[in-house]
């Protein structure tokens, strides 16, 4: 069992060229059934009542979500075995995970956006390199995954577009509005500085990131996050303000200014139009909110 996973593993990072943090909640998954099966565990005797077994000791300390991730962790890997011709059947085939309600993204109006975009100051130490990730995350809908690795070549200034590797290693190029463009030009001669400085104190200066911190290093995620909720905060915005709920923000208003749900899947660099439709219920519920405020019958009025 332990070798198989390791096999499965490296086929994630290497063929199907999965994200670490993918890779590491499906190695903790399928450990926890190794745990609950047992260490001598062979992958060739796994039948349909062991992972039903396994399915009811995870119900009552874990979450309808957290369950069907489970299963599709062992979903993903029973058919990695069955391609490599490991297991002849697979266990998981008349299994179904739990039912889990479908949220709703967490997204900002346009005026609170506006308001976060602009909270940056003059006494912000990076007002120029947060003005700059705040614009682009707006501009292009991507994951704070995708900003934080993003390198100077993936900007293109003339063409007005970035290169973005996203989920899967899929690469996607989307448009770069000009507010951000302006914003990203402003920022690029303090990231030069930085550069330099990490140079004289004897470290590699050679990073292609586009955004650094104050030791002249690539951003981490964490950082974007705690910078992002703190001007949230400032903007006096109610809601805590996430880089993900700007990506929903953007969706969101480029479908209710008129934009197709194709398109809008091309620029998130969602695998399934399944996943970008949840964002018609957001534009709905806008519209509906905009007649029952203006229609003069919507209320009952006379």
């Amino acid at each position: 069992m332990i070798k198989s996973i390791q096999l499965f593993v490296r086929w994630l990072e290497v063929e199907k060229g999965y994200s670490g943090h993918t890779i590491s909640g499906y190695t903790r998954d399928l450990e926890e059934f190794t745990v609950f099966l047992g260490d001598s565990a062979d992958v060739t005797t796994i039948d349909a009542s062991r992972v039903r077994s396994f399915v009811v000791s995870l119900h009552g300390h874990n979450s309808a979500a957290t369950v069907g991730r489970k299963l599709s962790a062992l979903r993903t890997f029973f058919r990695y075995l069955q391609r490599r011709k490991i297991v002849n059947n697979d266990p998981l085939a008349g299994i179904s995970g739990p039912k889990v309600g479908q949220s709703i993204p967490v997204f900002l109006t346009v005026d609170e956006t506006f308001a976060l975009l602009e909270e940056p100051g003059e006494t912000d130490t990076f007002r120029l390199r947060d003005q700059a990730m705040l614009e682009l995350l707006y501009s292009t809908g991507m994951r704070v995954s995708e900003l934080v690795s993003r390198d100077i070549p993936d900007l293109d200034f003339n063409e007005e577009v970035l290169r973005v590797r996203g989920k899967g290693n899929k690469e996607r190029i989307v448009p770069v509005g000009r507010p951000a463009l302006e914003a990203l030009t402003a920022w690029l001669p303090g990231r030069e500085r930085l550069l330099v400085n990490r140079a004289a104190r004897g470290k590699a200066a050679g990073t292609k990131a586009l955004f650094l911190n104050n030791r002249g290093g690539r951003l981490t995620v964490r950082s974007v996050e705690r910078f992002v909720r703190s001007y949230g905060e400032r903007a006096g915005i109610i809601q805590i303000v996430t880089p993900h709920a700007l990506r929903h923000s953007f969706a969101t208003h480029m479908l209710e200014m008129g934009a197709d749900l194709r398109s809008v899947q091309e620029l998130l660099g969602h695998a399934s139009l399944s996943t970008t439709q949840r964002y018609t219920h957001l534009t709905v519920d806008h519209l509906a909110d905009v007649y029952d405020k203006a229609h003069p019958l919507a209320t009952g009025g006379n």
